[in-house]
């Protein structure tokens, strides 16, 4: 069972420990209902360490990630992001990521954690026929995310940009209470936030300062119920191998006009099932009612 460089720190701050992914998570700290108004009218913050990076570098690494993923990398001008899918040969969907431009020929990819090995070998196969390089960088990177309406005056106080020439998808480095890190304005709340790329040794000075500055520690049942709600996808729920991007409602992220692994599949498979939106009545909470096989029934 592996744990984040903040598993003390949810220790003492009273997080309810699960196993996720085969890390140690907090599940929540007081309720998860609690924790998801906090990032609805305030800011809360997660510990999404066990997430994969991937560092992809090279002079072929843009024709690479055109062929890897289904969004249009090549629209990513440096210090951009973007939502993707990594597809398959069927059509169906390896996993869902986010990928930031580093530099000219340097991108990090951003995994699920349960997926991290699989993702790698499937990448490291696919990357044969390209001048790239492939670097896991999980190990060594820490991620937070801070999220909901006051993300960014909270983070001001602790950083030495000005964080409101910073756009949505931007990705730029900073410093964050003292130490280094690399900023990016995403999330997956469905709220204004944003993802600290941090060293292990620097995660806890900047989570508990984060706290300290008025952010809500905050687990992944309000993980869950934040992405459900502002309808994100979670892969093994509503992602899966066998899913056809296109029969759902993120078929915007596909990009018809290029070339990638299992576009013809992808474009020739009737949809059979797809994938809705629901919006419930009466301020009903909505919740997963079950699970695929090895996964969990919260965020990551």
């Amino acid at each position: 069972m592996k744990k984040t460089p903040l598993y003390e720190a949810h220790l003492r701050l009273g997080g309810r420990m699960v196993d996720f992914a085969g890390y140690l998570l907090p599940l929540q700290y007081t309720s998860i209902v609690e924790e998801h108004l906090a990032v609805r009218r305030a800011a809360g913050v997660f510990d999404v360490s066990h997430m994969g990076e991937f560092l992809v570098r090279g002079e072929e690494a843009l024709a690479f990630l055109q062929w890897a993923t289904v969004n249009d990398a090549g629209k990513l001008k440096v210090g951009r992001a973007q939502y993707s899918m990594l597809p398959n040969e069927r059509g169906g969907v390896v996993d869902d990521i986010y990928l930031y431009r580093l530099g000219e020929e340097e991108y990090l990819m951003v995994v699920n954690a349960a997926n991290i090995a699989k993702d790698l070998a499937h990448l490291q196969a696919l990357a044969k026929g390209f001048r790239v390089e492939l670097e896991d960088a999980s190990e060594r990177t820490a991620l937070l995310a801070l999220q909901g309406p006051k993300a960014a005056s909270l983070l001001q106080g602790l950083t030495n940009l000005d964080l409101s020439q910073k756009r949505k998808n931007d990705v730029f480095p900073a410093r964050v209470a003292g130490r280094p890190a690399r900023l990016a304005r995403t999330g997956y709340t469905g709220e204004d936030g944003f993802e600290l790329f941090l060293a292990p040794e620097d995660a806890e000075p900047v989570f508990l300062a984060l706290v300290e500055a008025g952010a809500k520690p905050a687990g992944l049942g309000a993980r869950d119920s934040l992405r459900l709600e502002a309808g994100f996808p979670l892969y093994g729920h509503e992602l899966t191998e066998e899913t056809n991007p296109l029969c759902t409602p993120w078929a915007w992220v596909v990009k018809k006009e290029k070339a990638f692994l299992g576009k013809e599949a992808m474009l020739t498979r009737a949809c059979r099932e797809r994938l809705v939106g629901l919006v419930l009545e009466g301020g009903i909470p909505g919740r997963a009612t079950g699970c695929s096989p090895g996964a969990a029934p919260w965020a990551g």
